[in-house]
């Protein structure tokens, strides 16, 4: 039987891990799981660091050696995600070669406090392009307002990126412009585009979590059709999100205007499905998983989903059904007063806002770990 994320694989659709520690790279394991199940990449975020920092000894020694070198906070934690990144990016290297530079990435975020500032953001992504040296790396930016133009700016540098915080497909469409706009600046200033690769993080699961909030609340009191209709669109609006999202990359990447580009050697800007584990334990463990499958996208898991999927997953291409139901999910949620648009941005803020306490977590963490350690 086919290992069922190989087949994913097969599919068009790319798994990367959604997790980083020192002993998956440093032993055989993101070996084997390259060689046994296809894994093509890898991500990474301050909340996973600071698990693998506070729960294992694995990063004592270079905490040691960096704090007598009189390294500390921020510049510390910086040093060691630094360190695993890099070297995460050597065992998947085979792949990016192997793919002519299409997979093999392992992505680093920049500080999430710089989320609304452009040329900070600009100027962090630039140094841990540099710090990483690799070209399979890609630097997480935020798709915030300000975080677009920065996007674009360090696309045009030729730095690899992965927006993350999208939740709304108009800002989906603003990163993708940002994407072509900057290649069609480096194709004007006489510079390859074929080497530049990009992902845009498209958060699922999220979505639901909030929407079905409000619809509870909905279903809870009122006119007995007004409560039926919130029931039934439970569970359904963040697939419906992530799909119309599929849409209109499919729009805009079939389109003339990179047909351009890709007589230059440009590759698409895929989209990647963040958090795709399910929240809620009324869905299925791989209900936003299964729903999401599609050609010339990333989905990336959490160690617990991956694992599931390799024992239970039934890949099928599954992104083009209903997507008049997805609509109607929209217009529906229009009709109960929820604001889709308000929800994006309620979304994106408390994910800004998870991220710097997460960054400032880990920083202490680290900082304590140095008190032991040292």
């Amino acid at each position: 039987m086919t290992n069922p994320l190989k087949k994913l694989a097969e599919l068009g659709q790319s798994v990367w891990y959604d997790y980083i520690r020192r002993d998956l790279y440093q032993g055989g394991e993101l070996r084997r799981l390259i060689e046994e199940d296809g894994l093509s990449g890898m991500t990474s975020n301050p909340t996973i660091f600071q698990k693998a920092i506070t729960e294992t000894d694995l990063y004592d020694g270079s905490i040691r050696t960096l704090s007598g070198r009189g390294v500390s906070g921020a510049a510390l934690f910086e040093a060691l995600e630094v360190e695993d990144v890099r070297a995460a990016a050597d065992v998947f290297r085979p792949v990016f070669d192997r793919t002519k530079g299409d997979d093999g990435f392992v992505s680093i975020e920049v500080n999430p406090a710089l989320s609304h500032d452009t040329e900070g953001t600009v100027a962090e992504a630039r140094r841990l392009w540099r710090a990483c040296d690799r070209p399979n790396v890609m630097v997480k930016i935020p798709g915030t307002t300000e975080g677009v133009p920065a996007i674009r700016a360090a696309l045009a540098e030729g730095i690899n990126i992965n927006i993350t915080l999208l939740f709304s497909v108009a800002r989906h469409r603003e990163v993708m412009e940002a994407y072509l706009s900057a290649l069609e600046s480096r194709v004007a200033a006489g510079q390859p585009v074929d080497r530049i690769r990009s992902v845009a993080s498209f958060f699922v699961s999220r979505v639901d979590t909030l929407v079905d909030k409000k619809l509870d609340a909905l279903a809870g009191s009122g006119p007995e059709e007004r409560r039926k209709q919130a029931r039934a669109l439970r569970g359904k609006v963040a697939i419906a999100n992530a799909r119309l999202a599929y849409e209109a990359f499919e729009q805009t990447f079939g389109a003339d205007r990179f047909r351009a580009l890709a007589a230059k050697g440009a590759r698409r800007q895929r989209p990647l499905w963040a958090s795709t584990s399910t929240k809620d334990p009324a869905y299925a463990p791989l209900y936003y998983v299964e729903a999401l499958v599609a050609p010339d996208s990333v989905d990336t898991m959490p160690p617990d989903t991956y694992a599931r999927y390799a024992k239970e997953g039934q890949p099928k291409v599954r992104i083009h059904d209903d997507l008049e139901g997805a609509r109607e999910s929209f217009r529906a949620l229009a009709a109960l007063g929820i604001d889709a648009s308000q929800v994006a941005a309620d979304l994106e803020k408390d994910g800004e806002q998870k991220f710097v306490a997460s960054f400032e977590q880990v920083v202490k963490a680290v900082e304590e770990k140095t008190k032991v350690v040292a």
